[in-house]
């Protein structure tokens, strides 16, 4: 039971609620309000006209670091291949050279040598040994 007094401090609530005594009744009840909590969905903000600039901006800027990274790099490849020594220091630079030969369709060869009853492992190894392998070169720097 609620004394009196609290009725007195919040009579607005105790008349909204409907807490106000019953006929015949000397009684009065307070109905405390409900504290709601804010809720913990986060705003939405606009996208603005200066962020969508900006991207477009980084994207342009990316690009040409791209291109002119690409640029820097073919050169150095090619002064170091004409035989460039590379000054003495913290970093070193040199060629890395790879030679493959693309095999990707050797399981399908092995495969159809052995429908045409030949021994499609040393078919292959013929083919492969009469394929150019592919030069790559790779700039390492260190």
């Amino acid at each position: 039971m609620q004394s009196t007094s609290d009725v007195n401090r919040f009579p607005v609530f105790s008349q909204l609620h409907g807490t106000q005594p019953a006929s015949g009744s000397s009684e009065t009840r307070l109905v405390r309000p409900v504290v709601s909590f804010p809720q913990s969905v986060p705003a939405r903000e606009a996208i603005t006209q200066i962020e969508l600039t900006l991207l477009l901006s980084l994207r342009g800027r990316l690009k040409q670091l791209q291109d002119e990274l690409a640029a820097e790099e073919s050169a150095l490849k090619t002064r170091l291949e004409a035989g460039a020594i590379v000054e003495p220091g913290d970093h070193s630079a040199k060629l890395k050279e790879n030679f493959r030969r693309n095999v990707a369709w050797k399981a399908v060869v092995i495969r159809l040598a052995r429908r045409l009853r030949m021994d499609g492992a040393a078919y292959c190894a013929r083919v492969l040994a009469s394929t150019k392998a592919t030069r790559t070169l790779s700039l390492e720097i260190d």
